[in-house]
């Protein structure tokens, strides 16, 4: 499988994921509408306020990759991708089969 297709399948993928977190996000909205209970001194588990912030991180973070997989389908564009953005060496195929939008090769990462 090329870069290309790899990264074309993980934009798919990260799309599909905002779409789900983005309904479970919007169900947990609307579930503290339609409850009165006091969910902050609520014994039985996480509070609805807790659940709305774990949802709207990993949103976050799966958006946040999102621009990183359009980023690096830009790279491959202009023929720039494989190349580390912060020393222009090579990243290692192992890298880029792992995180095919990786941006920086393992050195300049760490």
């Amino acid at each position: 499988m090329s870069a290309a297709e790899d990264l074309a399948r993980t934009r798919t993928e990260t799309l599909a994921q905002i779409d789900a977190l983005t309904r479970e996000f919007d169900e947990v909205v609307a579930a503290s509408r339609s409850s009165n209970a006091d969910d902050e001194h609520d014994p039985e588990g996480a509070t609805i306020a807790f659940e709305r912030q774990q949802v709207a991180a990993l949103l976050d973070q799966a958006q946040r990759r999102l621009g990183d997989v359009d980023a690096a389908l830009a790279r491959a564009e202009s023929g720039d991708y494989g190349r580390c953005v912060e020393c222009g060496r090579p990243i290692a195929p192992e890298r880029l089969a792992a995180r095919p939008q990786a941006r920086t090769c393992i050195a300049c990462a760490r």
